[in-house]
């Protein structure tokens, strides 16, 4: 990704418009001389605006159940609420880690239109998806979900096999109930293929500098993702912390993410508000 590609940092002030009402004069600003975890970043070609830090409800997330989702409803959404207080934008939630009515508690106090909301659909069939889009937009109490992925592809050929699955995004996004699409893989094979495909317009992907938990090592990784930056689509970083392999090499993480240049944005699930407040500082600093 092209270093003007980065956003200026964005002061949060009390009144600041968001998303569709917001003006951002400073689009083609200056890269910063360090990166915020509050920087303000385009998704690929989508348009979609975001901070560059998504609040993660996932960690070690299925089931209908995460490390987050433990914090009971009110207490993810006081953490929720907290990272919006600091002037995090950007949610990424799914439907297998059980956080959609946490996400609905938190939207009680934040604002819909100043918050991206990402979720993850496992439906195969177009059946399914459309039942999921119903129940999704139930849960999370909103009329329209911004990033809409399907969850853990593994097929190297779910672009055909799958294709009536991706026909009703298609149409979601045609009738405004979400505004971009997408998926996450969890294989080489289905991310070679989401690189090639133009259906793809948001990839979350899973990248650190060991290679844990990710679809295969890192320069291969890197290679699918700088062509998905070449085709316009928007990424966001997964596993930057390596599901916890890394927890104790926090700033080479961090450090190895912000300085891929491949990476809009990415997602780490902190599980108290100290922690979120520490990560935010870490991000900051190890680009100072």
């Amino acid at each position: 990704m092209k270093r003007r590609e980065f956003l200026g940092k964005t002061a949060w002030g009390v009144g600041t418009a968001w998303l569709d009402s917001m003006t951002l004069p400073s689009l083609a600003a200056r890269t910063p001389a360090r990166f915020s975890a509050t920087d303000v970043v385009t998704l690929g070609k989508t348009g979609l605006q975001s901070t560059r830090l998504a609040m993660g409800t996932g960690t070690v997330g299925f089931n209908h159940s995460s490390n987050q989702a433990k914090l009971g409803i009110q207490g993810l959404a006081d953490l929720l609420w907290a990272g919006y207080d600091q002037g995090l934008r950007f949610i990424d939630c799914a439907d297998s880690y059980g956080t959609h009515p946490h996400v609905a508690a938190a939207l009680k106090r934040i604002p819909r239109g100043k918050v991206t909301i990402l979720t993850k659909s496992w439906a195969r069939d177009a059946a399914g998806m459309r039942a999921d889009l119903d129940r999704f937009r139930r849960e999370l109490a909103t009329d329209h979900i911004d990033i809409l992925l399907m969850h853990c592809l593994t097929a190297a050929d779910w672009t055909t096999r799958y294709r009536s699955v991706m026909d009703v995004l298609s149409e979601a996004k045609a009738k405004g109930l979400i505004r971009v699409h997408g998926c996450s893989c969890h294989s080489i094979g289905a991310l070679r293929a989401a690189a090639k495909e133009p259906w793809v317009e948001v990839d979350l992907a899973r990248i650190n500098p060991i290679g844990s938990h990710m679809d295969a090592d890192s320069e291969t990784v890197l290679s699918a993702l700088w062509e998905m930056r070449a085709a316009g689509k928007g990424i966001i970083g997964m596993k930057i912390l390596g599901e916890g392999d890394m927890r104790h090499r926090q700033d080479e993480a961090l450090k190895y993410a912000l300085s891929s240049k491949v990476l809009d944005a990415f997602t780490i699930g902190a599980e108290s508000r100290a922690e979120q407040t520490d990560l935010m500082r870490r991000i900051a600093a190890v680009t100072a």
